[in-house]
């Protein structure tokens, strides 16, 4: 059986898409939500085969919650969206399954028919993932593990990022959270406007800087507002002084 999950906003779409699913004979709806926190938190628990993923949903969108999850154990992805064709156009289609609103049960049986090639050669979400990466810039929440469970930040609540191999340490208000990515991928998603490299490993939050103390050969101390010192080196020096203004 195919396990399929829907995320949409709308309960009508949602009703509907569930209705025509399961009468596809190896389908089975596992669950249905209405936001993308819900989405994240669903697939985390449910891990479901391929989940209907609505682009414009509130808490996060659609590739906001694509771009949040692991690629090599994502579900595949199918984005539900009333974008225009000129914009569907720009998917990579190859890669991206996509359903256009308002369809038609011939085309979702495509999109199945899709999903079971896809599941028969192994494949994961990969692309998708890495389209919600591209995509997702500049977000003003992070979904973060905490204990058992997903939650969403404020990336504004961000103070700096500390990097182990393919993990981030996210620390924020006190908390520290671990997630898997890399430091770079991190940094292109929050963004770059509110974020700067200090160190090979290690970014932080322009707007938690307090104060800057010289050291030697060029480093410098940073010092954060919560009282935390970070070490600048003079590699990222210049770039630091140009976002500051000095």
């Amino acid at each position: 059986m195919i396990r399929a999950m829907i995320a949409d906003d709308e309960a009508p779409a949602r009703e509907k898409l569930e209705r025509w699913l399961v009468e596809q004979s190896d389908v089975a709806v596992v669950g249905a939500v209405e936001d993308g926190l819900s989405a994240a938190q669903g697939i985390e628990k449910l891990r479901p085969d391929v989940v209907f993923l609505d682009i414009q949903m509130p808490t996060l969108s659609g590739l906001q919650v694509a771009a949040q999850l692991e690629p090599s154990s994502a579900p595949l992805i199918v984005f539900v969206t009333a974008y225009d064709e000129h914009a569907v156009r720009a998917f990579d289609l190859n890669a991206i399954d996509y359903l256009l609103k308002p369809y038609d049960q011939d085309r979702l049986a495509r999109t199945v028919q899709r999903v079971r090639h896809r599941m028969i050669s192994h494949e994961t979400g990969a692309a998708a993932v890495a389209m919600g990466r591209s995509r997702a810039t500049g977000c003003e929440r992070l979904l973060v593990p905490d204990r058992e469970r997903l939650q969403l930040i404020e990336t504004a609540s961000i103070e700096w990022l500390q990097a182990d191999d393919n993990y981030v340490h996210v620390h924020a208000g006190g908390r520290t959270y671990l997630l898997r990515r890399t430091l770079q991928d991190l940094l292109s998603q929050l963004g770059e406007q509110r974020f700067i490299r200090i160190h090979r490993s290690t970014a932080v939050n322009l707007n938690c800087i307090e104060s800057l103390t010289p050291l030697f050969k060029g480093d410098y101390e940073i010092h954060l507002q919560n009282g935390r010192v970070l070490r600048l080196s003079r590699r990222y020096r210049e770039a630091l002084f140009a976002r500051m203004g000095q």
